[in-house]
């Protein structure tokens, strides 16, 4: 592969982990951001630049890690600009202008994928490869539980119009992980405690949602965002027709597959010792679907029913009632090109 030219829009906290990443992988990145840029650009070995259009002409791919409610104008910038475009979750704060981000792409003749990592971590790359495989028979019930210190005080997560609150920013991975395991949802209810307050997410909060899938599966999702210290844990259980699979972030051996005895003796997967970032490994994996490889095991179509998702819930904590979602018509608005699903 020739060397990456990547443009990282945005100089937050998880612009850290993406510029690990693009410098693990030799890419040659130039770095804007209204706050930050000059720092994170000399701390990584990066080049400034001064404006987004000064950005977009010195690079082929763009990096979007900036506040949710940016992602959809700048990737348009950057798709009409005739760049590949990777963006941090959520694609964007609706389904709608994920679908335009998507379809924009697609007339542009470039790609655009999210960066939904936790796809990319070895123990949830494994349960899926074992659900896949049928191990546990067809999952039935699942539990996904992720939790940890909410973000700086008084940031722009608490803001629903800039965030979407904890299930858009942080609940969309396990939303996104229950879709990735059991497919297609077609209901949604959502609690929260404490509610939000004028649009406004208390700053220690945990939500609940729960998803009918169309296969008849039931998956729980919990999120916390806790007080100062709390540590960050993340678990899910997949109770299947044969069997029970496991993983748990807080324990020494953190992934466990429960199946009758077959004459297999490896009950236990590999552990969660990271020989390689998930970052790098997503990051990798995508731009070689950006140099003709294939399509990543994340798509835009996985963008759109993530945030489609996320959406549904918002309705139900409003309204306090089950919604119904129809992630193919989410999906497959007139703009988007059925490839999208590829």
């Amino acid at each position: 592969m020739n060397t990456l030219r990547v443009g990282l829009i945005g100089a937050g906290g998880i612009s850290h982990v993406h510029a690990a990443a693009w410098r693990e992988l030799g890419a040659r990145v130039s770095v804007h951001s209204h706050v930050g840029a000059e720092a994170l650009a000399e701390q990584y070995g990066f080049t400034l630049a001064p404006s987004l259009d000064e950005l977009l002409a010195a690079v082929d791919i763009v990096d979007i890690v900036t506040p949710s409610n940016t992602h959809r104008d700048l990737a348009l910038a950057a798709i009409a600009a005739g760049k590949h475009v990777v963006c941090e979750k959520p694609l964007a704060t609706t389904a709608e202008a994920a679908r335009e981000i998507v379809a924009a792409a697609q007339a542009a003749g470039v790609q655009v994928y999210p960066a939904h990592v936790v796809r990319f971590f070895p123990d949830y790359s494994k349960v899926e490869e074992q659900v896949t495989a049928g191990r546990i028979g067809t999952p039935a019930v699942l539990r996904f539980v992720r939790g940890g210190e909410a973000p700086r005080s008084g940031s722009w997560f608490f803001d629903e119009s800039a965030g979407g609150g904890i299930v858009l920013d942080q609940m969309i991975h396990d939303l996104d992980q229950a879709l990735w395991l059991a497919g297609p949802v077609t209901e949604v209810y959502a609690v929260q405690s404490p509610a939000s307050v004028n649009g406004r997410v208390p700053e220690v909060v945990t939500a609940h949602v729960v998803l009918t899938h169309a296969g008849g599966a039931i998956s729980h999702v919990q999120g916390t965002w806790g007080a100062r210290g709390t540590v960050f844990r993340t678990s899910a259980d997949i109770a299947g027709t044969a069997g029970v699979l496991a993983i748990d972030s807080g324990i020494d051996t953190p992934t466990l597959l429960e199946v009758p005895e077959n004459g297999d003796a490896h009950g236990y997967l590999p552990p969660a010792a990271h020989a390689e970032s998930p970052y790098t490994t997503q990051l990798r994996e995508i731009a070689e679907a950006f140099a003709g490889g294939p399509v990543p095991r994340v798509t835009p179509a996985d963008g759109i029913r993530a945030v489609a998702l996320a959406e549904a819930a918002a309705e139900s904590l409003r309204t306090g009632r089950v919604v119904g979602v129809d992630l193919a018509a989410a999906v497959a608005g007139p703009e988007v090109k059925a490839s999208v699903e590829a």
